[in-house]
């Protein structure tokens, strides 16, 4: 399709036969309204719902069939508790038989925002002559919806939109008969579904799965189905399958012989995966910063002191709070920033001295004496450090500043500073390219939660937040921190060559089952190759939310799919049951590191403050490894094996009930997973069909064969489940369709 073929349909909003559809359980009725521009001033020109409970829906009908690709709404001119937070959109040739096209919600600002919407069904753009906003939830949680303005934009061009219809109508037809077929083969009427499959050329399912309903549901053969699965899992079919489903989180301590880093928190960690080596350099052990380097070979699950004193051998002095980048293909560590008790910040002590490593030669370079001399920041804490390994650019953003003293009182104890009298001083975005040896200030510090128009290149500074740079998308991803007494969960990201800000969550206090949590504690990592954001919570340092909702959870964002998911939980609290826990997975804590082998797949925890008010410099020295599991390709073989024995058993036991007992204590107990609680507590379950009635239960001998067609069809049905969408049958069912 040319892209000179993707224009503002004449302007779509102009020409709707615009209705507004209220719902009740009534009647239903449609009132012809008309929308010419964008009267944001005007609160007469908006639709507004009569009530804040859905479903209130709106729903456009276009003046001709278009391919709709991006939906603009339009707000009023400030901020409105009437503006959706979240909302739907459906699109289709009938009212009331359309697929949605889109689920977001808008910011609470004056902006007008643009989404995409789904518009193609199978690689093919589909039109639409009706469109349906389904507002979910209002910024206020007690009004009512309201939109102010429309605009739908696509292409409208006949010749381009005829194909679309002519090709939709095919598909539609292709897919009614594949229902029909579906259901001739179901209910076994074979000479009818043979028929229509030769009349129509039409074909059910790829091929190979014909086969498999033929050896299962036409000839019975177990064997042969366990045969044809396992060949189906070494050619790499259920591959899509294992991308689908949801992580496990897998926590095991690690144990290593020999020394080891002492008790500490905010120390700092690096890994380079190729040599995977972890580095941790400094902490505060509770009474004093340290400056000891480590380095953790995991092959060998041995630590080695690299220095004792890195102070001492040329490199930074003792710290805590400071940040460290690797940049793996040339063998080198920066470290940038640190804290300072109030009473040691005097004017020659406040310099942001700037260090590198070498690996290699085990050496320390003092690149700069004081960043700020140069146009870097200024000395900071808590910030984020992250590297453009191709083109040696790192960026630092965020970070308090630290000021000679001003009577500010603040606590140590996990190196974020609380706020007193006085107002902090953030720090903004920076960019140090190592081979110039020259910084740039990339973007402001904004003390407001949106984008400072007035200063489009301003960002929100913040401590104890995550940044992640992606090598891909050359794009920073920011999320959550602490600005004075706010505890952030909001998410965006910045376009490293543009400059570009996209705001991904706002992270209101309502989204909190749907987000990490907000706060400082959270540790993330990024793997660019799968494209997917992990986050770590922890525990809240402010003491009243320390036993509130604020405790171990593990989150993966899928960046392509814009989807967080939990996958770890466990909010469980008190010391006793901690104490129990403590060989099986990590406390929660703050002031912890973790670093993520994006080649191997693995987390690794270390360190941090258990936040106990009875033992206030209690730090910890516990070592973790984290794995995120999916379900294996012998997992998966093993779950069909199950599932086919299991049928096979059943069918027995309505036959031979000797035959089926044999059959439960050998074929079927040498598949089952016996420390498995489920798989172990469904065999013992099977064992109640050989108690059954089956010959007083029996009907005659016609109906107990399709009883059994209907069994292996369903066995069938649950194997197509493992197998890409576009190989299996429809999913949805003929009689389905029927309503009463």
């Amino acid at each position: 399709m040319a892209a000179s073929d993707d224009k503002s349909v004449n302007n779509l909003y102009k020409k709707l036969d615009y209705t507004i559809h209220k719902y009740s359980s009534f009647s239903t009725t449609f009132v012809p309204a008309n929308i010419q521009e964008n009267k944001s001033k005007d609160q007469t020109s908006r639709w507004s719902s009569d009530s804040n409970n859905p479903p209130q829906f709106l729903t456009l009908k276009l003046a001709k069939h278009s391919i709709v690709k991006y939906i603009t709404f339009g707000k009023y001119e400030k901020t409105h508790v009437c503006n959706l937070k979240k909302f739907k959109v459906f699109g289709g040739l009938q009212d009331g038989k359309m697929i949605e096209l889109l689920d977001s919600g808008l910011k609470n600002d004056s902006i007008p925002e643009t989404f995409e919407l789904r518009h193609t069904v199978g690689d093919q753009p589909f039109p639409c002559r009706y469109v349906k906003i389904l507002p979910l939830q209002s910024w206020g949680p007690s009004f009512n919806f309201s939109i102010w303005y429309v605009e739908l934009t696509g292409i409208d061009t006949w010749d381009v939109v005829k194909k679309s219809l002519d090709w939709f109508n095919e598909y539609r037809e292709r897919e009614a008969v594949r229902l029909c077929l579906k259901h001739l083969r179901k209910l076994d009427y074979n000479d009818a579904f043979k028929a229509l499959q030769q009349a129509s050329g039409i074909q059910l399912e790829d091929p190979l799965l014909s086969d498999l309903h033929n050896l299962i549901v036409d000839n019975g053969d177990y064997a042969g189905a366990e045969e044809f699965i396992n060949n189906s899992v070494n050619g790499g079919l259920f591959s899509a399958y294992i991308s689908q489903q949801e992580y496990r989180a897998i926590w095991r301590p690690l144990q290593s012989e020999g020394p080891q880093p002492g008790m500490r928190g905010g120390h700092q960690m690096c890994m380079d995966p190729h040599t995977e080596t972890i580095f941790l350099l400094g902490g505060w052990d509770g009474n004093q910063d340290l400056s000891d380097l480590w380095a953790y070979h995991v092959p060998s699950k041995q630590w080695r002191l690299i220095s004792k004193d890195t102070e001492a051998e040329g490199g930074p002095s003792a710290r805590s709070c400071h940040k460290l980048c690797l940049d793996p293909e040339r063998r080198q560590i920066f470290t940038l920033g640190r804290y300072l008790d109030a009473q040691y910040r005097t004017p020659e002590n406040l310099k942001s001295d700037f260090y590198v490593y070498d690996i290699e030669s085990n050496q320390w370079t003092l690149i700069t004496e004081d960043t700020s001399m140069f146009g870097g920041p200024y000395l900071i804490f808590d910030h984020q450090m992250c590297m453009d390994v191709a083109l040696r650019t790192i960026y630092v953003f965020g970070g308090r500043v630290l000021m000679p003293q001003s009577g500010v009182s603040e606590d140590r104890s996990g190196c974020v500073g609380l706020v007193g009298t006085s107002e902090p001083v953030f720090s903004g975005l920076y960019s140090y390219h190592v081979s110039t040896n020259t910084w740039r200030n990339l973007c402001a510090d904004s003390p407001t939660q949106s984008q400072d128009t007035n200063n489009p290149s301003a960002l929100r500074s913040r401590v104890g937040h995550s940044m992640l740079f992606h090598p891909i998308y050359r794009k920073l991803y920011i999320f959550a921190g602490q600005r004075s007494k706010d505890y952030l969960n909001d998410f965006f990201s910045y376009d490293v060559d543009t400059g570009d800000v996209e705001h991904i969550s706002e992270g209101a206090k309502r989204d909190v089952t749907a987000l990490p949590a907000a706060g400082f504690t959270q540790r993330a990592t990024i793997d660019p190759v799968l494209d997917e954001i992990y986050v770590l919570s922890g525990l809240s340092k402010d003491k009243e939310k320390r036993d509130d909702n604020v405790q171990n959870s593990f989150w993966v964002y899928y960046i392509k799919q814009n989807k967080w998911s939990c996958v770890y939980r466990n909010e469980n609290t008190g010391e006793h049951y901690w104490s129990k826990m403590q060989h099986l997975e990590p406390c929660p804590r703050f002031a912890h590191q973790l670093v993520y082998d994006h080649v191997n797949k693995v987390h690794y925890l270390f360190g941090g403050n258990p936040g106990k008010a009875c033992l206030p410099k209690l730090r910890l020295d516990d070592f973790w490894r984290l794995t995120l599991s999916r379900p294996t390709y012998p997992q998966l073989l093993q779950r069909c094996k199950v599932l086919i024995r299991k049928y096979r058993f059943q069918e027995l036991a309505m036959s031979d009930s000797l035959a089926a007992l044999h059959y439960l204590q050998t074929s079927l107990s040498e598949i089952i997973d016996h420390e498995d609680p489920e798989q172990t507590m469904e065999f013992q379950q099977l064992a109640s069909y050989l108690f059954q009635d089956c010959d007083g239960a029996r009907l005659e001998q016609g109906e107990t064969q399709s009883e059994c067609h209907l069994r292996r069809c369903k066995l069938f049905e649950e194997l197509c489940a493992f197998f890409p969408p576009n190989m299996t049958q429809p999913k949805s069912d003929l009689i389905d369709l029927i309503s009463l």
